[in-house]
């Protein structure tokens, strides 16, 4: 057999599945983390900035406001309003990655990913986890202040370890949101822009008043709406108290947003490949 026709056998040859590159969706997904979080180690200031605001408006709430509000609570406001501070901490914090997906698919970066033998979902999930490990570096630090400013808990590991899948459960749902956002904005602007009623939604919750010293519409949509039941499921774990209904309440709402999030940033990209 010549050369040429033993070249063109093996070209027509059929490629087996052995032989063919497969993708593996965790391994794909923890390389592309790896390239996202030394993006951050770069830039430390993402972190710094996120919780730079939380930081100025607790100190503003405590020694500028705080003596003028009366709660009915039990401990100091600096315990009481923490648990909204840290829930604004995350929405400032997902805005990045909505500007980070942005910039990747402005910059090409998907279209030499696609090309690549790794999974689809891995591109997104990488940005996603990214922003979990992010927040909640953020959310350290800002408990960090709080712990210099004098807040102290009676809280057991099990309540703190409530209190972080709760806010991590909480950045995952939102960092889905932030996907969307990143994958259908026009500009930078745009990109990070959705953030900005996630960060105001908890001063219109029992964040940093009670709900009933709202006016009655304002006081309904407060007690209603999901940060209020988040807040208070996290402010009782904090202070050794029952959260009752509060805990599963605040589940529902992040699981409902998790599953609604996750199926439209899925269904972006698919139409994005198209």
């Amino acid at each position: 057999m010549t050369a040429a026709a033993h070249a063109t056998s093996h070209a027509s040859a059929p490629i087996s599945h052995a032989s063919a590159p497969t993708s593996r969706p965790v391994v794909d997904t923890a390389v592309l983390t790896g390239r996202s979080l030394r993006h951050i180690l770069r830039s430390p200031d993402t972190i710094i900035t996120t919780a730079i605001t939380p930081i100025a408006m607790m100190l503003l709430f405590v020694y500028v406001l705080g003596g003028a509000i009366r709660t009915g609570a039990e401990g100091s406001y600096l315990a009481y309003m923490l648990p909204g501070i840290l829930l604004i901490t995350i929405a400032s914090g997902i805005a990045y990655t909505s500007y980070r997906l942005f910039t990747d698919k402005q910059g090409g970066v998907f279209e030499r990913l696609r090309s690549l033998p790794i999974a689809r979902s891995s591109v997104l999930w990488a940005h996603v986890v990214t922003s979990v490990l992010a927040n909640l570096v953020s959310v350290g630090v800002v408990v960090a202040v709080a712990l210099l400013m004098g807040f102290r808990s009676g809280a057991g590991i099990g309540a703190w370890l409530a209190v972080t899948g709760i806010l991590a459960l909480f950045t995952l749902a939102l960092t889905w949101v932030a996907v969307i956002a990143g994958l259908t904005a026009g500009s930078v602007e745009g990109a990070s822009a959705f953030s900005y009623p996630l960060i105001f939604l908890p001063f219109i919750s029992s964040a940093f008043v009670p709900t009933d010293t709202m006016p009655g519409p304002v006081a309904w949509f407060a007690q209603h709406q999901p940060v209020t039941a988040i807040v208070d499921a996290i402010r009782a774990l904090l202070t050794r108290q029952d959260p009752g209904t509060d805990v599963w309440i605040a589940l529902a709402w992040m699981l409902g947003l998790l599953v609604l999030a996750w199926s439209g940033a899925a269904l972006v990209q698919r139409r994005g490949v198209r």
